[in-house]
């Protein structure tokens, strides 16, 4: 049985005895993770230039460039992923020193297998909880209202019927109406009826990011990536793994994101900006549009691929009037 994508972790293991790493590069992918082994802090530093990881386990003493080089490099370009420092020549000065460094755990070798098992379990669940408050804060900046549908018309009471039908199941969901109907209150019941009601709902508005940073925004970045990336950025799939990413205003994409939008909903893969390698993410993705996408796809606006990726179910909303 495979781990799910929400608890899987993009993990850097940096050790210079070969027989450990060897034990590694077969144990972290049957922990359920994906595994980069370096064997000294040069390849590490290397690895770090292209790629960003959720947790690094660094070996302290090695020849060249120390894993304290490795722990101030990540610290610097990749603040966001947990170092868990493991050596066999460890004392308690270089636990303290681990610790104030901002170290999440220090492991005296020899180390168990279960141990680090554990250690990157609450890595990952402390991951979870961090997307969870970032989600948190994103819905915050948009006025909350009532998370209850209102209406009792026959067509209010149909649309409320379709949304407890098509929210237990995991399929894409596309909500059509006119502005001011509510589209985004449907997109969170559906969420809130759904298995992933505890996991981070997370809304964007797609006509208001600028074409630039429509990318950024949703699938991330790493530093150095473009002008103004001064520092390594979730994107809000990665904040919504688990959960439900909603897209309003999905027609205002230009041809290129709705390329790389098609491409996450067929693999489920995301790749930061300015980084070579892809992990997996577990998200529902919801879109709404007050836009005849059909009509787009005929005028050449839209594709028609990623049209029929997004409208499995359709909810259409009643006009106000």
């Amino acid at each position: 049985m495979s781990t799910p994508a929400v608890n899987k972790l993009r993990v850097l293991f940096v050790d210079d005895e070969a027989p450990i790493r060897e034990v590694m590069k077969n144990e972290l992918p049957r922990m359920g993770h994906d595994a980069t082994i370096c064997e000294d802090g040069r390849a590490a530093l290397e690895v770090l230039e292209k790629h960003t990881f959720d947790a690094a386990i660094i070996d302290l003493r090695m020849p060249g460039l120390s894993g304290w080089d490795v722990v101030e490099h990540i610290k610097r370009v990749a603040p966001e992923t947990e170092i868990i420092i493991s050596t066999g020549h460890g004392n308690m000065d270089d636990a303290i020193r681990a610790l104030r460094s901002g170290a999440y755990d220090f492991l005296p070798k020899p180390v168990k297998l279960v141990t680090i098992s554990n250690v990157l379990q609450r890595v990952a669940e402390k991951r979870s909880m961090v997307n969870q408050k970032i989600a948190l804060e994103v819905q915050l900046t948009a006025v909350q209202g009532a998370r209850d549908l209102v209406g009792s018309t026959a067509a209010m009471q149909r649309v409320k019927k379709l949304i407890e039908r098509i929210a237990p199941t995991e399929s894409s969901v596309l909500i059509l109406g006119e502005t001011g109907t509510g589209k985004e209150l449907v997109a969170r019941r559906v969420h809130d009826l759904s298995n992933r009601a505890n996991m981070p709902f997370v809304a964007v508005n797609c006509g208001a990011l600028p074409a630039n940073l429509v990318e950024s925004e949703l699938f991330g970045h790493r530093k150095g990536a473009f002008t103004g990336a001064d520092a390594p950025r979730k994107g809000l799939l990665e904040v919504a793994n688990g959960g439900t990413l909603f897209l309003d205003e999905l027609g205002e994409l230009d041809k290129a994101m709705q390329v790389k939008l098609l491409r996450f909903l067929e693999s489920g893969e995301v790749r930061r900006v300015g980084e070579n390698e892809a992990f997996m993410v577990d998200v529902r993705i919801v879109c709404a549009t007050n836009r005849d996408l059909q009509e787009m796809v005929e005028e050449g606006k839209f594709r028609e691929d990623l049209f029929f990726r997004v409208n499995t179910y359709e909810i259409h909303l009643p006009a106000l009037r």
